[in-house]
């Protein structure tokens, strides 16, 4: 599943070639995503200039103006602008052409999300799949405290709370292992038992660990691809995840494994006690 760093990466490709182009029409294959594409999607966005492309925790937002584009790439879904586009294969759904290229969604699995957001409805933020969220965790507005006020009473492990996105966005479940990992606490910990200390190592690893990842390119376990088509690395440099039962990178002991909410979950007993 795409996660905040690949959505970060798609995006800082598309605004390298979307602002400023206008919308000719839209293409709508296959409209059966997670919802329903509004079958006024065409309508709505012909003749539309792009102006500029944001992310809020895995959601792409384009500014048109009149309103905006909301794009969750779900399990498998990818988004590439394609300047001399091939013929749609089977799982490319929607197409918005633009002059001179076409932005082309992709999703075998079909769990993602094309959705329109009228200006006259109100910023993005209010729509209801961003009103929730809680903090950008590479936004200033990210650290110790937030993370340490956030557990508190909490009874849920901190992977989960991790992965819930009230608290924090965007860690997912790769980035929530190996930021855990690398601030020495065990996945299973009951958040609201976190001291300030280990908020702050742990809110620092997550930022550096999201960082990298971007740099990287993201990971690339199955689908993802960037908007030029090019694969993520950081799957390659994990000190845990997907490692279970190889030793671990710092002290030698296997990488252990579980199911955590019907997650993986890999993390290594010495180094995390």
């Amino acid at each position: 599943m795409p996660e905040l760093p690949e959505v970060e990466v798609v995006r800082r490709g598309l605004i390298e070639c979307l602002p400023g182009r206008a919308v000719r029409r839209v293409l709508v294959r296959d409209g059966r995503l997670r919802w329903p594409v509004d079958p006024g999607l065409d309508a709505a966005l012909r003749g539309l200039v792009a102006r500029r492309i944001e992310r809020r925790s895995k959601y792409l937002l384009t500014d048109f103006g009149a309103g905006t584009l909301i794009v969750h790439l779900g399990m498998s879904g990818s988004l590439r602008f394609l300047a001399d586009a091939p013929a749609p294969a089977r799982h490319d759904h929607v197409d918005v052409v633009f002059e001179h290229g076409v932005l082309r969604y992709r999703d075998p699995r079909r769990f993602g999300a094309i959705l329109w957001h009228p200006a006259h409805d109100g910023p993005p933020g209010v729509h209801p799949l961003l009103a929730g969220l809680g903090v950008e965790p590479l936004s200033p507005g990210f650290d110790g405290a937030v993370l340490h006020r956030g557990t508190r009473g909490r009874r849920q492990s901190i992977k989960q709370l991790l992965l819930g996105g009230s608290v924090v966005v965007g860690v997912g479940n790769i980035y929530a292992s190996e930021s855990l990992f690398r601030a020495r606490i065990r996945p299973s910990t009951p958040a609201g038992r976190l001291g300030r200390e280990r908020c702050d190592r742990l809110a620092r690893e997550i930022r550096a660990t999201l960082g990298e990842a971007i740099a990287r390119g993201g990971s690339s376990l199955r689908d993802f691809v960037a908007s030029d088509g090019a694969s993520g690395y950081f799957q390659l440099d994990c000190s845990v995840y997907g490692r279970a039962g190889q030793p671990c990178r710092v002290c030698a002991s296997p990488v252990r494994s579980s199911r955590d909410g019907q997650r993986a979950t890999f993390w290594c007993a010495r180094c995390q006690r």
